[in-house]
């Protein structure tokens, strides 16, 4: 439980350095549909790790067998979505972009497992 929290906050700090940094460090250095990649990469991670935070305030109403498959899966999908884009932003190797769907792929089956787990018990 605490240890999902931990980590969201951890990612949602670090997506706060990263788009500080797309905003002023990569404006001028990157094109600007690269520059909107990298922001979706940022606001994902946003968002999932908001969500972490949330699951792991679950953990404390729940069972954490109900949370866990879920919070490792909202985890790795987080990391392989933004992490390809930024990337394939910093590197410019757009097959990084043929990564991001698997990513896409683990967060919706976290987000459904949650949804299953929850409503079964």
């Amino acid at each position: 439980m605490k240890s999902w929290i931990v980590l969201g906050a951890s990612l949602a700090a670090l997506a706060v350095a990263l788009g500080a940094f797309g905003a002023h460090g990569l404006k001028n250095r990157v094109t600007p549909a690269d520059l909107s990649i990298f922001e979706t990469g940022v606001k994902y991670q946003m968002y999932h790790a908001l969500g972490l935070i949330l699951i792991g305030i679950l953990g404390f109403h729940y069972n954490s067998d109900i949370i866990q498959t879920p919070a490792v899966l909202i985890s790795i999908g987080t990391l392989i979505f933004s992490g390809s884009l930024y990337i394939l932003v910093f590197t410019g190797l757009r097959w990084m972009g043929a990564i991001t769907p698997i990513g896409g792929i683990l967060l919706v089956s976290g987000w459904g497992m949650l949804v299953f787990h929850l409503l079964k018990s």
